[in-house]
């Protein structure tokens, strides 16, 4: 089984990319993050065309997070728990779905698009980390289940210097910042398996470019798109692909697919 992750950076206007990568890569499973669309206005039948489920969580013109299986789905979630730690007057972001995803091996799949929280020293760096520690209760409850799943997406953490090609031009950055570093950490060492780390991937295998300032002509890039498994999801890895050349497609996102194999 083939799971990917991606940041689409809008679905709708880099839809000929998105549908020429999965013809190509053909995965199983596919969380989109960052959709910047409300459920209706999804391009639902052009996914179903390819022979995919379509499960959505969107958000006008921001946030927003899709998921495509192959197989049946149920037991879809909407929304990370926890949405009572929200401050006064705080909306809860479309930037959370998950799923049993009915293979003959089953396996549950959360798709995440982690809060960027810039700038630092204010509401939004809060909002960051609240919602990190949402994510490290609710993967606590998840592994109590003793279940195969990952939790996969746009975590917007950089997590050490060797997930940056230029971390000193990050330090100032919120994906950067001590308190994200050590909320990724505690996430991991609740007991989940990054798929990197799984399959030896080296330093500088980055899955974000920005736009500006020719970030990907010089390879200025950061690494912070990852599937964290549980141990029954890691006893199933087989390996894990960057998909590098999905960057220097036509209308590209700034981010590339993140794609992991487990064994049926």
């Amino acid at each position: 089984m083939r799971i990917a992750t991606w940041n689409v950076n809008s679905v709708n206007a880099r839809l000929p990319t998105v549908l020429q990568w999965l013809e190509a890569a053909v995965p199983d499973v596919v969380c989109f993050q960052e959709i910047k669309t409300v459920d209706d206005k999804f391009p639902r039948e052009a996914f179903e065309s390819l022979g995919y489920n379509v499960e959505v969580h969107g958000q006008k013109s921001y946030n927003g997070v899709a998921l495509l299986s192959k197989y049946p789905v149920s037991d879809v979630r909407r929304g990370l728990p926890g949405s009572d730690l929200l401050a006064e007057g705080e909306d809860d972001q479309a930037r959370y779905i998950e799923a049993l995803i009915e293979a003959p091996r089953p396996i549950r799949v959360g798709g995440l698009y982690l809060p960027n929280g810039n700038p630092i020293g204010t509401g939004k760096f809060d909002y960051k980390l609240r919602w990190m520690g949402r994510l490290n209760a609710h993967a606590r409850d998840l592994l109590a289940n003793e279940e195969a799943f990952t939790l996969c997406g746009d975590y917007n953490v950089i997590p050490t210097p060797d997930d940056a090609k230029t971390p000193s031009a990050w330090v100032t950055d919120a994906l950067f910042q001590p308190e994200s570093r050590a909320a990724f950490r505690a996430l991991k060492g609740l007991g989940l398996y990054e798929a990197g780390e799984l399959g030896n991937q080296p330093p500088g295998t980055y899955t974000f470019w920005d736009y500006q300032a020719g970030a990907w002509q010089r390879d200025h890039g950061i690494r912070i798109d990852f599937h964290l498994l549980s141990p029954q999801a890691a006893d199933r890895f087989v390996g894990v692909e960057t998909h590098r050349d999905a960057r220097d497609m036509d209308k590209p996102s700034d981010h590339v697919p993140v794609v992991i194999e487990l064994a049926e």
